[in-house]
């Protein structure tokens, strides 16, 4: 069996997320993450691992890298380096879905739901994030988004990227785990 887990940071919302996977099966994501505030708030696993500025340092707005020379980069405005941790990862070139959609980003994990108390425990089996093989999420970052994930059904025009999610509350690197 193999094991990661990340350790979730931001400003207020802080958590311990444990993935494992058996073999060739899918992948299973249990924890708690605590600060958040009550309802819904979306789930990914995104591309890039980069949290040398924390969650926010892709800067207050959405922005996307740039593929240059087969290499993700990112981009600097008004002083700010947006793109660090990427979109969501998506080795399909897929659009943004729900996790029982056929036709989904493979790091899209849908919501987790935040009791009154603000914790969210988190419990998921998805086949899309495997922990080994050259689509392995080992390395990339879990961001926890402020707002619902509208699962690429709501109309806005973020919805078939990001599923229109908001800003980054919190994430963490998976590594792996002894």
């Amino acid at each position: 069996m193999v094991k990661a887990v990340a350790v979730l940071a931001g400003s207020d919302v802080k958590g311990t997320i444990l993935f494992s996977q058996e073999g060739d099966g899918p992948t299973t994501v249990t924890g708690s993450i605590s600060g958040l505030k009550p309802g819904l708030h979306g789930f990914h696993v995104h591309a890039l691992g980069d949290t040398t500025n924390g969650c926010m340092s892709t800067g207050s707005y959405i922005s996307f890298p740039v593929m240059y020379r087969g290499k993700w980069i990112c981009c600097a405005y008004g002083g700010e380096l947006f793109c660090a941790v990427g979109p969501h990862f998506n080795p399909a070139g897929k659009e943004h879905g729900a996790p029982e959609d056929e036709n989904r980003h493979a790091g899209d994990l849908g919501n987790v739901t935040a009791g009154e108390d603000g914790v969210a425990n988190v419990n998921v089996t998805d086949s899309q994030i495997p922990l080994t093989g050259p689509h392995s999420i080992i390395g990339r970052v879990v961001v926890v988004h402020a707002d619902p994930d509208d699962l690429g059904k709501g109309g806005h025009e973020l919805s078939k990227s990001t599923g229109n999610a908001g800003g980054r509350v919190a994430c963490g690197i998976i590594g792996l785990q002894g």
